[in-house]
C-alpha cells in the first residue's frame, strides 16, 4: 500500500470501529509552523477562520462557540497571545493557502487508500482540512463528528478522550440525530460519561484515528502551544448514516401523529439506505417550497 503521510502499521480492520493511534510523517512540515501560520490566516476568508478568546469547558457548545466571534479581541491580537491567553483557533480549508494545499492532496491519497483496502469505498465524500491552534491547558469540549477523522500532531500535546460510537449511556439515539440534523448542538455533560472513554496521550508525530459520530473531547497539554490538524471525510456507509440520522429526527417530530418511531442508526444497513434515499427526497422538497 502506498502511503505518503500514514505509517503502514495503521489498523485497517478498526477503520470506523474503533479509536487507534500511530505514527505521521509530515513532523517538522514548514507550512504548520506558527510563523508560517500567523502569516496564512488574516489572509483566508473570514468565514474559514473561527476563534474563542476564552477558556472552554466540557459542557459548552462547542459549534455555537465559534459561530459568535469574540468582540474583544482580534484575530491577530488571539495568534499574537495564543501562548498566554486561553484561546482556541479553528480553522477550515487552511489549504486554501498555497503553503498547505499540497498537504491536504497527500493525506486524501493515504484516506482513499486506506478506504480501498478496508472495501470502504474509493472515493472519500466532502473530504476537508481543519487545522486547530490552542493555548496551553485549552480544551475542546465534548462534541461529535458528523464524519471519520485522522487527527494529526505536529506542536505541543493533548490528551484525548474518545467513546464508543453508539453506546446510549454516552449520546442518546435521539440526541445524535438532532446533533447530526444541526438542531442541537449542545450534548449532556457529566462526570459519570467521562468514565465511559478511553484517553489517548498524544504528542508530535503521532496520529489518531476518530470513527463516525464517536463522540470525544481534548485537553492541551501544559508545556506549549498545540498545532494540530485533521482530514475528515464520509465512505459511502457513513454518509449514509448521516443522512438517515437526519430523516430519524425529522420523522419523530413530521409522523410522530401516524405512529412512527424510526429504529435507532445503525439498525440495519439496508434500513439505513432507504432512510437516506427518503431524506433526501424530503430535503429537495423542503428547498423547492423553501423549507414548509
Amino acid at each position: 500500500m502506498d502511503l505518503k503521510c500514514f505509517d503502514r502499521s495503521v489498523p485497517l480492520d478498526q477503520l470506523d470501529r474503533a479509536a487507534f493511534k500511530f505514527k505521521h510523517g509530515l513532523l517538522g512540515h514548514p507550512a504548520l509552523t506558527l510563523e508560517n501560520l500567523a502569516r496564512v490566516l488574516p489572509t483566508l476568508p473570514p468565514q474559514n477562520v473561527m476563534y474563542s478568546a476564552k477558556l472552554l469547558a466540557n459542557g459548552d457548545d462547542f459549534e455555537t462557540t465559534f459561530r459568535q466571534r469574540p468582540t474583544e479581541q482580534s484575530l491577530e491580537a488571539t495568534i499574537e497571545s495564543i501562548r498566554h491567553s486561553d484561546s482556541y483557533i479553528l480553522v477550515n480549508r487552511p489549504d486554501a493557502d498555497p503553503s498547505i494545499a499540497p498537504l491536504f492532496k497527500e493525506l486524501l491519497h493515504d484516506v482513499e487508500a486506506l478506504m480501498r483496502v478496508r472495501g470502504a469505498g474509493t472515493r472519500a465524500w466532502d473530504p476537508r482540512l481543519f487545522l486547530f491552534i490552542a493555548s496551553p491547558n485549552s480544551i475542546t469540549p465534548f462534541h461529535l463528528d458528523r464524519y471519520s477523522t485522522f487527527l494529526l500532531q505536529f506542536r505541543g500535546s493533548k490528551q484525548i478522550t474518545v467513546f464508543p460510537q453508539w453506546d446510549e449511556r454516552v449520546v442518546s439515539h435521539t440526541s445524535r440525530e438532532a446533533y447530526m440534523a444541526h438542531a442541537d448542538t449542545r450534548l449532556a455533560w457529566s462526570d459519570e460519561r467521562d468514565a465511559l472513554g478511553t484517553a489517548f496521550s498524544f504528542s508530535p508525530g503521532e496520529a489518531l484515528h476518530i470513527p463516525f459520530a464517536a463522540g470525544h473531547h481534548v485537553r492541551n497539554g501544559p508545556e506549549d502551544v498545540s498545532i494540530s490538524l485533521s482530514i475528515i471525510f464520509n465512505t459511502p456507509q457513513t454518509r449514509h448514516w448521516v443522512l438517515a440520522h437526519r430523516w430519524n429526527h425529522w420523522a419523530r417530530t413530521r409522523l410522530r401523529g401516524l405512529g412512527y418511531r424510526p429504529a435507532p442508526v445503525p439498525h440495519d444497513a439496508w434500513r439505513d439506505v432507504c432512510k437516506s434515499v427518503a431524506w433526501r427526497a424530503v430535503a429537495k422538497a423542503q428547498q423547492i417550497t423553501g423549507g414548509r
